[in-house]
């Protein structure tokens, strides 16, 4: 290659797949214009042109290593921008359209992570800790094994040295006081 002239597509994808990485920023200089309007022309849509345009490159970085220069680089990087296109074609004859008031459909739709739906949750959760807290420990006790750590009566029998029933009673008892303290 001689210094006067711009090294061809073919040497530089060659030194690109070889790791020189200013290889590809040349490629990419060359052909970024040219790829992004073809897809622009072809999708009529800024935005899904864009997105187009970076899964293309992203493509051309993936098969890089396989790229042999039997094809003009120009001839495989348009090849790889027109089976994008073509899977986006079939893929919207196969999916319906948006409905015409879709964006207002969606509009409508209640946001269940507002805000106050937050804060009501963490209340809810403050005031069930704060009822546990107030419940007798044995009672608090059974209650944090069987809700928290999802034990089996039987475990929690063992682990506190009661019987099966004393904790069913004082789960009971905790959970009627529970329900009450929350209630009110």
């Amino acid at each position: 290659m001689n210094s006067g002239a711009a090294p061809g597509d073919d040497v530089l994808m060659l030194a690109w797949v070889a790791g020189d990485g200013t290889a590809f920023e040349q490629l990419y200089a060359r052909h970024r214009g040219p790829l992004f309007r073809f897809l622009l022309r072809q999708l009529r849509d800024q935005a899904l042109a864009e997105e187009f345009f970076q899964d293309v490159w992203q493509r051309v970085i993936a098969a890089r290593a396989g790229w042999k220069p039997e094809a003009n680089f120009a001839t495989w990087l348009f090849r790889i921008a027109h089976n994008r296109l073509n899977d986006h074609w079939r893929g919207l004859k196969h999916r319906p359209a948006a409905p015409e008031d879709g964006d207002e459909r969606a509009a409508r739709v209640p946001d269940p992570e507002t805000p106050e739906h937050t804060l009501s949750e963490f209340e809810q959760r403050r005031r069930l800790q704060l009822a546990i807290e107030a419940l007798p420990e044995e009672q608090r006790a059974v209650v944090l094994l069987r809700l928290e750590q999802e034990l089996s009566l039987e475990d929690i029998a063992t682990i506190t040295g009661t019987g099966r029933e004393t904790v069913k009673s004082r789960l009971r008892y905790a959970m009627d006081k529970l329900r009450a303290g929350l209630v009110s």
